[in-house]
């Protein structure tokens, strides 16, 4: 290589400040060109750059493999005529045209392997070229880890209310937001998910992974034919209309659920969901005995009840009777002899006014001597049940 050559290398490290990892002449032509152009192109990182010729130092065109979606092979490959590929990006598509096969072979081996963080497992490589392709895995690992992409959205299970102002998704774009990940779906690389499924082949015999491109999935499964086992991997993009199976003719299915019956079906369901085990218990515990009961605890204790009712005691709050009052020392009694004769005047008294209140009835008046003499009587003088007195009685 030139010193002139050598110069224009380093100003274009220095301009796109990205490690050089393959170059060569090609042509390309995207979808809105009518022929193929010539450029000189060199893979820095994970980007294209195309130069008119190798003398440049500032880029005409780059093309950015990060959003390349797959990579197709044109069929001019197998006549071993001047072939070349066609790179479906998110955006565009661009055809690339090598001088031979082998060219076009080695263009394409570094691209997947700088695009999908991996070396291709089915194209053929020398031992020289493999160790190239590590070299150039390593520092483009080093210079951008791999991110892997996230898992999809899960079910909203807030119950909030929508918005009237947001608009309701159309009828046929699928609904990704309630879309559940299937059983077979597991976080791991294609390294890991081939391990998994050579070493438990009891366990099942399809992985759904994440791509390493973002948004996407992948699918690695495992079958056995006469050869022994063969371990493929197919790409699942997602997309606004669903799920695309990538294969010669591709499949869209509404969720990822259909993606996984779709390769049941395909293989008439000899093939199963990759599951892992649940452990099972080997021992049966005997259980503690209870724990005794706290005597000085502050629990309340439960007195048991009576089998016979208890006799009924007299309430103490009820009044006794009144005691019987004592003549004081001083007070006069009335003794039973005069109590008697003093019953005896106020019986008379009385008889005396129903006498007096009856004459006055029966003469309309009263007599003053039959009163003076009546008032001279004693009581013992009067008969009782009559109703004369004798005046020969009062004069004696």
């Amino acid at each position: 290589m030139s010193k002139n050559t050598r110069v224009v290398h380093k100003r274009r490290e220095a301009i796109t400040a990205l490690p050089l990892y393959h170059a060569g002449h090609l042509q390309k032509k995207s979808s809105t060109e009518k022929d193929f152009k010539k450029f000189y192109g060199e893979l820095r990182g994970a980007t294209l750059f195309l130069y008119t010729d190798d003398t440049q130092d500032t880029y005409t065109d780059r093309v950015d493999l990060e959003k390349l979606k797959s990579l197709d092979l044109d069929g001019a490959y197998m006549n071993k005529k001047p072939t070349g590929f066609t790179l479906k990006l998110r955006t565009d598509e661009v055809q690339l045209k090598m001088e031979n096969p082998d060219a076009a072979g080695e263009w394409r081996v570094y691209i997947l392997t700088v695009n999908k963080r991996e070396i291709p497992r089915d194209l053929p490589l020398l031992p020289g070229q493999k160790m190239k392709l590590e070299d150039v895995l390593a520092i483009e690992r080093k210079r951008k880890p791999t991110e892997r992409p996230p898992l999809p959205p899960r079910p909203d299970l807030s119950h909030e209310e929508i918005p009237k102002s947001c608009p309701s998704k159309p009828k046929d774009e699928p609904d990704h937001t309630n879309s559940e990940m299937p059983a077979c779906f597991f976080d791991v690389t294609r390294d890991e998910a081939v391990k998994m499924l050579e070493e438990n082949p009891e366990c099942g015999s399809i992985i759904l992974r994440p791509s390493t491109l973002a948004n996407n999935y992948a699918l690695t499964l495992r079958q056995l034919k006469p050869g022994g086992a063969v371990l493929k991997n197919f790409r699942v993009t997602s997309t606004k209309s669903g799920f695309v199976i990538e294969l010669d003719a591709p499949v869209t299915v509404p969720s990822l659920n259909h993606v996984v019956n779709y390769f049941l079906e395909k293989t008439e369901y000899r093939l199963q969901p990759y599951r892992t085990s649940q452990p099972y218990d080997m021992v049966i515990g005997v259980p503690s005995a209870p724990k005794s009961t706290n005597i000085t605890s502050n629990a309340p204790k439960m007195v048991p009840r009576a089998q016979v009712a208890p006799m009924k005691r007299p309430d103490s709050k009820e009044k006794a009777p009144p005691p019987q009052t004592k003549p004081e020392e001083n007070d006069y009694v009335i003794p039973e002899e005069d109590l008697q004769k003093l019953k005896k005047v106020q019986l008379d008294g009385e008889l005396r006014n129903a006498l007096k209140q009856r004459r006055e009835v029966i003469y309309g008046g009263s007599d003053n001597k039959e009163d003076a003499a009546y008032q001279r009587l004693t009581p013992g003088q009067l008969q009782p049940g009559t109703a004369r007195w004798d005046k020969n009685s009062s004069q004696a």
